[in-house]
């Protein structure tokens, strides 16, 4: 599958997005409003300083100097739209923060994409940030900063860097000393490095473009946990291929530990598994593969399964309607994510009756969504479909639609279902009976 820009992106969700950066930001801000204006009128203007040649990448440009101005701009509209101040020495003024504001009702209450420059680079592929940089106006909901991989390897300097003696600073690096992968990401997680200015509930996804070889995606692909501490997502493209070749994100993952074990005569979740609990075991995996948060949904025995996992960073989520189904406990792991703000892109559902699953299979998972970002991610094992499944955000609103004691399965005919081969029968066994866990524990190849 491949990613359009505007999924990357999260569009559907944001409309208002500032690019700051280096390496490839006004192309990616164009490329977006691009795409974008194939279904809507897009508004492009900035809160820095433009150069004279980009005003010829819209359809229309406009300066305006007043709100009167931009009052009459609705009957202006048409395909890609740039608004600026008026031209000085070959570069155009920013729109001052009270005509920013304005612009930004106006779209949104019309649901028009903005579109915001956010500082400049000097078309080097990497920067650092001056005292005012980057100009970042408080309205808005989505903080890309643009990154130039092909940067990584050069010698620290002015004709790669923009503001070289600042990059030098927040890396530690000296002039001369090769630019490292390392240190790239040094600087866009220090606190005066790309995350200044960004306000406080925005998403904050860091593009690292130039990938246009198979070593610089591997390059890219290497920076994305330490970067993923700092941004929501971390998207690899190549932009002069106009490809986007992962978008990678925060997963949760969610434990439904709420079931009574009515067939199996006491609590599942309690068994034991090389010393540990079902409970304990299948959230101790989803820690050990970075999956955050880690929500677990307890109901029948909740107490002693909450005292199962006290020793780990999970967070309980008590289902007190648990006999209805597994569906209420979906909803409540879903619910507990959205109602504390947890900026993730995709969640997997972990039953405890399986704590045979292997970190390998969730990191598989994760990765295969991050290359296409589907709906829904699920092992295929021997011809059947097999747990624990990954379902994307976009999946959100439909998974708090069902009722009863149905799973997952109940939206698989509304979304794509991209199936992943998984050889590996194991997956396919869980603890229903007695039976089932005698041979569970009798396994020696589990």
């Amino acid at each position: 599958m491949v990613i359009s820009f505007a999924r990357a992106l999260r569009t559907s969700i944001f409309h208002s997005i500032t690019f700051s950066g280096a390496g490839g930001k006004t192309t990616a801000l164009f490329h977006l409003a691009n795409v974008l204006s194939k279904d809507s009128p897009v508004i492009v203007t900035a809160s820095s300083h433009l150069g004279a040649w980009q005003s010829a990448l819209a359809d229309r440009h406009f300066i305006v100097e007043s709100l009167g101005e931009l009052e009459e701009l609705e009957s202006k509209l048409q395909g890609i739209t740039l608004l600026t101040g008026a031209f000085d020495e070959g570069r155009t003024k920013p729109l001052d923060e009270d005509l920013l504001n304005w612009l930004n009702s106006f779209c949104k209450s019309r649901s028009i994409p903005l579109l915001i420059e956010a500082d400049g680079s000097r078309q080097k592929p990497l920067k650092a940030w001056a005292t005012h940089e980057p100009p970042i106006p408080a309205f808005v909901e989505e903080a890309v900063q643009v990154v130039g991989l092909s940067g990584i390897g050069k010698p620290l300097s002015t004709e790669v860097v923009h503001r070289a003696e600042i990059f030098s600073k927040l890396s530690g690096l000296k002039t001369g000393e090769e630019i490292t992968p390392e240190v790239v990401a040094r600087v866009l997680t220090h606190a005066d490095g790309s995350q200044k200015n960004i306000p406080d509930g925005a998403r904050k996804t860091v593009l690292l473009n130039q990938a246009d070889t198979d070593e610089l995606q591997s390059i890219a692909r290497g920076m994305v946990t330490p970067l993923l501490s700092s941004f929501h997502s971390v998207v690899i493209s190549s932009l002069i291929q106009e490809k986007v070749f992962a978008v990678h994100e925060r997963v949760a993952g969610i434990i439904l530990a709420a079931g009574g074990s009515t067939r199996f005569g006491k609590p599942k979740q309690l068994l034991d598994w090389k010393g540990e609990t079902f409970v304990h075991t299948v959230a101790r995996t989803a820690l050990d593969v970075g999956l955050s948060p880690v929500i677990v949904v307890t109901g029948a025995n909740a107490e002693q399964v909450a005292a199962a996992v006290n020793d780990l960073d999970v967070i309980l989520v008590r289902n007190d309607d648990w006999e209805s189904g597994q569906s209420s406990s979906i909803k409540s792991g879903v619910n507990k994510l959205i109602s504390s703000n947890s900026e993730v892109g995709s969640a997997i559902f972990l039953l405890t009756d399986q704590p045979q699953i292997t970190p390998s299979i969730l990191r598989a998972l994760v990765e295969k969504h991050a290359e296409g970002l589907y709906p829904i991610v699920a092992p295929m094992v021997l011809d059947q479909r097999a747990n624990p499944v990954l379902f994307d955000r976009f999946t959100f609103s439909d998974l708090l639609s069902i009722e009863g004691d149905v799973g997952g399965r109940a939206i698989f005919h509304k979304h794509q279902v991209e199936y992943l081969p998984w050889h590996d029968d194991r997956m396919l066994l869980d603890v229903d009976t007695p039976e089932h866990y005698q041979r569970l524990i009798s396994d020696e190849t589990l």
